[in-house]
Formats: structure tokens, sequence, C-alpha cells
């Protein structure tokens, strides 16, 4: 991607940080058929290669996990906090005039060889893992031993694992770096007025969905 110097961000622990709080990653695969796209919940893991490794799970039936070329890397792609920055939001707008819009957002890139992993004893201890992590904020965890251990076993012939040890890892945050301390100062203020409607509305057009309704 395109990255000028002051909006990279180079910081390991920042970039994993960023996919731990993001992790419904796009995963970027080459095939015969072409390029394919498809979005999956990733783990990252700090080892064994410096810049991590990202480990997941498919539907067996996809056959990205077969079809996938192994000489060319994966690419998966991680969106953070992203918002329409307003020239109106620029204290510099009054002074000036000399202001356009743009739109501010973080993301994280990482590139590497997928491997299949038809294993289900590995493949159960990454959906144990991504079950507590993402169960972990409720009053009531649920667990996969909650479930029968026939309809466990059942799910987990369904899916295989997929690992990508990272060979390649940018992050990229545009977040108003380019503008003076004051014009920073006017984006935080109208972005925290901005985030609550925003988030009402998301969350009720996801409660639409989920209801059978529209998004309209």
């Amino acid at each position: 991607m395109y990255l000028p110097s002051h909006f990279e961000e180079t910081r390991i622990d920042v970039l994993h940080e960023l996919i731990r709080a993001q992790p419904l990653g796009l995963l970027i695969t080459l095939s015969a058929n072409g390029l394919q796209a498809n979005p999956f919940p990733f783990l990252i893991d700090a080892g064994p290669t410096p810049l991590g490794t990202l480990r997941g799970h498919l539907a067996r039936a996809n056959p990205l996990w077969h079809e996938a070329r192994a000489d060319v890397d994966a690419l998966v792609v991680f969106q953070g906090p992203q918002a329409y920055i307003s020239p109106s939001l620029y204290p510099s707008k009054a002074a000036t005039g000399k202001v356009v819009p743009t739109w501010n957002y973080v993301t994280v890139q990482a590139r590497g060889k997928l491997r299949a992993v038809d294993d289900p004893a590995w493949v159960r201890g990454i959906v144990e893992r991504l079950t507590q992590t993402h169960e972990a904020p409720r009053a009531v965890p649920w667990a996969v031993s909650d479930a029968p251990t026939d309809y466990v076993n059942s799910m987990l012939r369904a899916i295989v694992g997929i690992e990508i040890e990272l060979s390649a890892l940018q992050g990229k945050w545009k977040v108003s770096q380019n503008r003076s301390a004051a014009d920073r100062q006017g984006v935080a203020h109208g972005l925290a007025q901005q985030a609550q409607a925003s988030a009402n509305s998301q969350t009720a057009a996801m409660a639409r969905l989920v209801a059978g309704g529209s998004t309209a």
C-alpha cells in the first residue's frame, strides 16, 4: 500500500494490538480462478517468526485451503477505526480556507505463506482459543465444552485450520499527523461528538439485519 513515512507505524506490539482489537481480517489469496477475498477472525501469536503468526480456521467446503497458490504470499488486511474528516473540523478553515475533506483510518496489512492444517486437535485448540477470547467479556461465557461432544466433533470435522507465518507486517495510522496541533484538536473534538451517534446508528442497523430487516 501507499505509505508515506509520517503515517507509518512500525512497532510490532502496536500492530499486533490492532489485530487483537479488530480480529476480522480480509484474507486475499491467488488461485487458478484469480484473486479471492474471504473474511475470517484470526488470532495473532508473537512467534515463532519476528513478525508473528496468524491462525484461524475456515469451512472445509471452502476451496481456498487447497486451491490457494503456495508460491504466492497471502495478504490479510485488518481495518481499524476510520472516519470522514470534514474541512469544517479544522480551525484553519476560518483563517485561510485552504482545506479539503479527507478520510482518516488505521489499517494493518500482513503477508506470508498460507498453510492449511488438517488436524482435529490443532483445530480444536484454535476454536477454543477464539471462543475464550471473544466470550471473555460476557458475564456467563460460553465454552466449547458446553456443547455435546458428538456435535462438537462433527463441527470440527467440517472445518480446516489455517496458519500464516508473517514475512511482512505494515501499519498505516492516517490520523491527521500532517495537520497543525490546532487542527488535530479540532478533528479530535469533532469526532468525539460524532462517535456516539455513529455507534448508535451502527448498532441499530445490525439489530435490523439480525431481525431480518433491511439496512434502510
